[in-house]
């Protein structure tokens, strides 16, 4: 079995509460949904198959992996420790956002390891190749970049333009996961309309190459494949699609 040279970061892995907000919420199931980063670990885990995984099941409603310690509200309503979704349904009920002793407990308890893990491993490991992996709504979000605009492309890939990995490297992962997932090239953008999160921009080329990766939903939150009363996929299709990552890898890999 082939083991990739890759680490795969992905921080927006599930919806799961933490326990020190119990009694804090009024935000719902399908609002905490929305808001994540549905299935991402289904997609992107290759297990042994990569030099490592990092991910989470905690939702980024509640502790952004994704964002720098000093991205709080009310500055920012979509930071670290969020006020509200990025749809702008509220998280917390009147009177009961975390105060800045409970924050520091969560950003203690579920932000640090994961960056400690990332470290550890770039110290550890011997790597060609880092993947942020992440999800994207079919239509943007008001509060993203290109908000309630034009339908997104199939993939965004992002190297901060050109400075977490070369241009040659993103380009041969955008051809290769052209071809793995048998998608039209012109899909796969570049920068557009991400140009990579804090994790992608913070560790990339410290030493090695970083991109971010994001999957259009519309790849597998749609019919027939997906039930929205539910909100359960056909995990017969979440395997495919597990398995074409695992293919775009491997062809990029004979291109190296």
């Amino acid at each position: 079995m082939t083991t990739f040279p890759v680490l795969l970061s992905i921080p927006h892995g599930g919806t799961r509460k933490p326990a020190e907000l119990d009694g804090h919420l009024s935000i719902t199931k399908k609002d905490l949904f929305d808001d994540s980063d549905p299935f991402v670990i289904e997609l992107y885990n290759l297990g042994d198959k990569v030099q490592r995984v990092i991910k989470t099941d905690i939702a980024r409603a509640f502790v952004d992996l994704n964002r720098s310690k000093e991205d709080m509200p009310p500055d920012n309503p979509d930071g670290l420790i969020k006020s509200m979704t990025c749809y702008q349904k509220p998280i917390y009920t009147n009177g009961k956002a975390p105060d800045q002793s409970l924050c520091n407990l969560l950003i203690e308890m579920y932000y640090m390891p994961y960056h400690r893990s990332i470290q550890k491993s770039l110290e550890e490991l011997d790597l060609q190749l880092c993947l942020d992996c992440h999800s994207m709504a079919s239509i943007a979000p008001g509060i993203s970049p290109d908000g309630n605009k034009n339908p997104r492309p199939k993939f965004c890939l992002s190297n901060n333009d050109g400075q977490t990995s070369s241009q040659e490297m993103i380009e041969l992962l955008a051809d290769s996961m052209s071809k793995s997932y048998s998608i039209d090239r012109d899909e796969i953008y570049i920068n557009n309309p991400f140009h990579g999160g804090y994790i992608t921009r913070t560790y990339g080329n410290k030493p090695f190459p970083w991109i971010q990766v994001e999957m259009n939903r519309d790849l597998y939150l749609q019919s027939p494949w997906y039930d929205d009363d539910s909100l359960i996929v056909d995990p017969n299709h979440l395997q495919k699609l597990n398995r074409q990552f695992e293919k775009s890898l491997d062809i990029l890999f004979s291109k190296i």
